[in-house]
């Protein structure tokens, strides 16, 4: 399907690919890895011919549909659903042709392919995709120009996803999401009916999501079958048998050398050494192993505290008089905790990181916090506000004025800036680069409590697989928000959830939380179709155990009622295609208006119906593999 062939390119004289060869066949989900800078952004781009090669070649058949998040977001005045929408260009066309034609066998090839292509169902699947990205009903219906540049960008994936090409090119996708929208996206490219090409550090993502690797290192493309951790196995079994291998070699080579160094100059040795010589010649060289270099990350040690370090009683937060936006907050912190707040973005997560860093006051109640404590935060807009011509020393410097080179130095080599990065230009270190920047800005103090916002946007796989034993060898207090759900479930030990304007412990792991997303979203499918929503299911392990328990118990009705949906979607399915093929004769168009219209009416109702039956047998389905 697509074919990358002796691949070269070079970026101002410097080689990104060379003689790079991959294949990537139908229906293969592949995830492309690679350091910081190794070209996996510019892959996607010549894939897609936004740039040319250098050399050899990268071939797609002619008729395949390649698609590729666009990189302005959308705007105007349009709605998020009609942008979505606007996205399938065949739909958009074929529907404003059918209002304006005339000749009764058009009319019916133009139903007949709107039919073969669901256009009826597809303001329902474009909904449903805004609502996995986070969009509510409501928000959905706005023009794009209401929403910021983040959110907007999520409309730009929603159009790309809605849009379905045959060959889906994705470039850091989390990025822009927060953790419920990309537990989402996960779970919809896990079932993606096309080819999938995923650029992503998010080792969750890279291993659900993801039936083959490529990793892109020296300028070549190397295949894996299997996930990330599978490829992570692979590779190191690869590199300690080359590191065998080469050792060997060079062994054999300092054997053979030795003895032509003995002997080249005695007569009866001499053609010995000679064939030696020549031997050593010919012996082809087994690379080395030449792993790029890991950065490490180091935290400082901060001094001991007696608990609690901070605390708060029936505390509110907000950024207008009278307008809280989290309330009754009554939450404590010792130096051991490892918290992670989860909640859709807009709940408050960033609010509270903020009231907990000092850098907004409690509009009511109490916050009491240790005389002597420090606090780190990391937040990723911060980039924004460095010093693009000054170096990173000098910006250690700046907010350590009294100190000496020493330390200053010490204290960014914790964070892999050494001689010669310390003194490179902000502006033309890398996205990763300026986030361990402001990890060493942050906690230069030696903070007790390190509050991190979204902390691994720009961290490659390795810098995040760095960072969480960072953390876990760090001696204060964690607070994390963060998308990644690998990073959480290895660094964080309590879990708040941030949710209708209160913070709340949440009783449960990530797997419990993706189950109650999973229930949130089946209830608002249901209230949107006007049925009685179920309770909320935010329950103890207890209550969880109990109705698992329960649900065991209804196994055998699940299967039942799921065979049963499973036969009227057929049924109903069966009835639609009868309809559609008597509407496809254009002798249908030339009698009756009555009787056209009565077909018309009856098909409408048999799709809203297979409709609803697929959403049911979907249910039962989920249901089913959840019990």
């Amino acid at each position: 399907m697509l074919h990358i062939n002796e691949l070269g390119y070079r970026v101002q004289g410097d080689p990104l690919f060379e003689k790079a060869t991959v294949a990537v066949n139908k229906g293969e989900r592949v995830g492309l890895v690679g350091r910081n800078g190794s070209g996996k952004t510019t892959l996607l781009k010549l894939i897609s011919k936004e740039l040319q090669p250098d050399e050899g070649s990268i071939t797609v058949p002619r008729k395949l549909r390649v698609g590729k998040v666009a990189q302005e977001a959308p705007s105007g005045q349009t709605s998020l659903i009609d942008t979505v929408l606007a996205a399938d260009t065949e739909r958009t066309a074929l529907m404003a042709e059918s209002e304006e034609a005339t000749d009764p066998t058009r009319i019916a090839e133009l139903h007949e392919r709107l039919a073969a292509i669901q256009a009826d169902s597809a303001p329902a699947r474009a909904a449903r995709i805004l609502a996995g990205l986070g969009f509510n009903e409501a928000a959905q219906q706005r023009p794009c120009a209401e929403f910021s540049g983040g959110w907007r960008m999520r409309v730009a994936l929603a159009s790309l996803l809605f849009a379905a090409p045959d060959l889906l090119l994705l470039d850091e996708p989390t990025n822009h999401l927060d953790l419920e929208a990309a537990l989402w996206l996960e779970t919809f490219l896990k079932s993606y009916p096309g080819t999938l090409l995923l650029v992503s550090h998010d080792r969750g993502l890279l291993n659900r999501a993801v039936n083959r690797i490529i990793h892109l290192e020296h300028h070549r493309l190397t295949a894996y079958s299997g996930n990330y951790d599978r490829f992570e196995r692979l590779r190191r079994e690869h590199l300690e048998h080359q590191a065998a291998l080469h050792a060997k070699q060079q062994a054999e080579r300092r054997h053979i050398q030795s003895f032509v160094d003995r002997f080249r100059y005695k007569a009866s040795k001499a053609r010995q050494a000679q064939s030696r010589l020549k031997a050593l010649a010919r012996m082809e060289p087994i690379a080395s192993v030449m792993e790029d270099r890991t950065v490490a990350f180091g935290f400082p040690a901060p001094s001991h505290l007696s608990p609690p370090i901070l605390t708060l009683e029936d505390a509110a937060v907000g950024y207008e008089v009278g307008k809280p936006i989290l309330s009754s907050l009554d939450l404590r912190l010792d130096m051991d905790d490892r918290v992670a707040l989860l909640g859709a973005n807009g709940n408050g997560k960033s609010t509270l990181s903020k009231l907990l860093a000092g850098r907004l006051k409690p509009m009511q109640g109490r916050m009491a916090r240790s005389g002597k404590l420090k606090i780190g935060y990391f937040a990723q807009d911060q980039a924004d506000e460095l010093d693009l011509e000054a170096t990173p020393l000098k910006h250690m410097e700046r907010l350590m004025p009294l100190e000496t080179a020493t330390k200053l130095r010490a204290q960014l080599g914790r964070f892999g800036f050494g001689v010669d990065r310390a003194e490179v230009a902000v502006g033309k270190l890398s996205g990763g680069e300026k986030a361990r920047l402001l990890f060493a800005l942050m906690s230069r103090d030696a903070p007790h409590v390190l509050i991190l916002d979204e902390p691994t946007n720009h961290l490659d796989v390795d810098s995040r697989q760095a960072l969480i034993q960072a953390l876990g060898a760090f001696e204060g207090a964690v607070i994390l928000v963060s998308h990644d759900p690998h990073l959480i479930e290895l660094t964080a030990d309590r879990l708040w959830l941030v949710a209708d304007g209160a913070v709340k412990p949440f009783d449960g792991d990530m797997d419990d939380y993706r189950k109650l997303l999973m229930e949130q979203r089946r209830q608002e499918r249901s209230r949107q179709r006007g049925e009685k929503p179920k309770r909320d299911d935010v329950v103890s392990k207890k209550d969880r155990r109990r109705a698992a328990a329960e649900a065991r118990a209804a196994v055998a009705d699940l299967r039942r009622a799921c065979k049963q949906a499973e036969a009227d979607v057929e049924r109903l399915g069966k009835e639609r295609d009868k309809l559609e093929a008597k509407l496809a004769d254009p002798k249908v168009y030339e009698g009756p208006t009555a009787d056209l219209q009565k077909l018309q009416i009856t098909l409408g109702q048999i799709k809203q119906r297979l409709s609803d039956a697929e959403n049911r047998w979907l249910e039962l389905q989920s249901s089913l593999e959840e019990a």
